[in-house]
């Protein structure tokens, strides 16, 4: 949305917007001129928005109560009315568009392609779920050909988009509120694999099963470390936890490649982005030199504090998967160290259809501290608390707490090696926790 919202920004446009509460993000916007307000009220809004409605186009995601005042009100009232993804499907369409969807890796990978297409020179515009690190932002805008784009599982909101080239990184079954079950759910990326365009390419992560016989798009595999169309090989792991490889694809090897962050979920990413970009003419001088000068993405496996007696990860996983191969990634990253996480589960539907899950993910931790459902768009539901993911948790060191309680506890603990996870609130966190251990450790 907040893409979006800059987007027709930067084109002219004026524009306003409510969100719940207050981010950095929207800081950001409203220094970029942008207004915007934190409550449901019609009288907030900018007046010109209601003398100038055949002008006035309300762009909304489905995150958004169907019930809420301002929703309800350009619905009755005759205005020009679209889902983000819609919006994002009509700015697409004039592009050769390079989509990744998938349950886990998207942004990041969405992100790194980004920065590999500007890097190489290539160029795009690009609408991303995250903010990227090289440029302080989530998007990118370019006269090039090509857009970028996250393609969201969510509502269904990727369906709007008939990309040339897709990735598909996953398809573990996730927001089963809007799909009923998880057939349903792989059924979705079959439709979204569908409309890639003829002649286009599907970078399909080895594994994902999901029923191909509908596209035209010619179609590549990729692995982290499986032999594949596009995988790693000579794999070695700095100190730093920053790994080289081997990029094997179809026409040759590229050697010696450094992706410029830790991680190998990462670099399994950087697979996927590097097949597509390869796929759409970036030579593989170019793609080496942009892995090693990739910087990140803001809540994604983002590292605050790194020293030999404390470190500190923040990551935006919110399904058990993602959970697991996060812990994976520091593990590997920091093998020895006592690892505790904080996690705040999201949404009570999720909780409720993945208790067990995300308690056999969070099992592989050494501690836990545990935090209360963030809502979302969501109402309670009866016995639906983060207590039945506590009580499946297998390790002794678990402790469940509000928010309010959790600084003081962080203050009172000896932290070695810390991931915080979740896609709620829990980012607020994440500066009063770099900036607690920092002070700990005396920077």
């Amino acid at each position: 949305m907040s893409a979006l919202a800059r987007y027709y920004n930067h084109a002219g446009c004026k524009v306003a917007g409510y969100d719940r509460t207050v981010s950095k993000l929207t800081e950001e916007l409203e220094k970029e001129g942008i207004s915007i307000h934190y409550e449901d009220d019609l009288s907030l809004i900018p007046k010109e928005f209601f003398d100038q409605k055949d002008k006035t186009l309300v762009i909304y995601t489905p995150a958004v109560p169907k019930e809420m005042r301002e929703l309800v009100y350009f619905s009755q009232n005759g205005y020009n009315l679209v889902k983000r993804s819609k919006a994002l499907g009509v700015i697409a369409s004039g592009k050769v568009c390079l989509a990744v969807a998938g349950t886990h890796g998207k942004t990041t990978t969405s992100t790194l392609l980004a920065h590999i297409m500007t890097s190489s020179g290539a160029g795009c515009t690009a609408f991303l779920g995250g903010i990227s690190k090289n440029y302080n932002n989530n998007l990118l805008l370019s006269n090039s050909r090509y857009l970028v784009a996250e393609a969201d599982e969510f509502d269904r909101s990727f369906l709007q988009l008939f990309p040339d080239t897709a990735v598909i990184t996953s398809t573990d079954a996730d927001h089963l509120d809007i799909y009923e079950n998880p057939d349903h759910f792989r059924e979705a990326f079959t439709t979204f694999a569908s409309q890639i365009k003829n002649n286009g390419f599907l970078v399909l992560k080895e594994g994902v099963n999901i029923d191909i016989t509908g596209t035209s798009a010619k179609i590549y595999r990729y692995s982290f470390d499986k032999v594949s169309h596009f995988y790693a090989s000579e794999i070695v792991i700095g100190g730093d936890g920053i790994i080289t490889f081997t990029l094997n694809y179809p026409q040759g090897r590229i050697e010696g490649c450094t992706l410029g962050i830790p991680g190998w979920v990462n670099v399994e990413n950087a697979i996927a982005a590097s097949a597509v970009a390869l796929l759409n003419g970036v030579s593989p001088i170019k793609l080496k030199e942009a892995l090693a000068t990739f910087r990140g993405v803001e809540r994604r496996f983002d590292i605050k504090v790194n020293t030999p007696k404390c470190s500190y990860i923040d990551d935006y996983a919110h399904h058990p998967q993602e959970i697991k191969a996060a812990i994976s990634s520091m593990r590997n990253i920091f093998p020895g160290r006592r690892l505790t996480g904080i996690f705040q589960p999201h949404l009570f539907t999720r909780t409720r259809d993945f208790a067990a899950e995300f308690a056999e993910s969070l099992s592989a931790l050494d501690e836990l501290i545990l935090l209360d459902i963030y809502p979302a768009r969501e109402l309670p539901i009866e016995g639906v608390t983060s207590k039945i993911i506590f009580d499946k948790v297998r390790i002794d060191n678990k402790i469940q707490v509000t928010k309010d309680e959790l600084m003081p506890l962080l203050e009172s603990r000896e932290i070695d090696a810390l991931i915080s996870f979740g896609a709620g609130d829990i980012d607020r966190f994440v500066k009063p926790i770099t900036d607690l251990l920092n002070r700990k450790l005396g920077l």
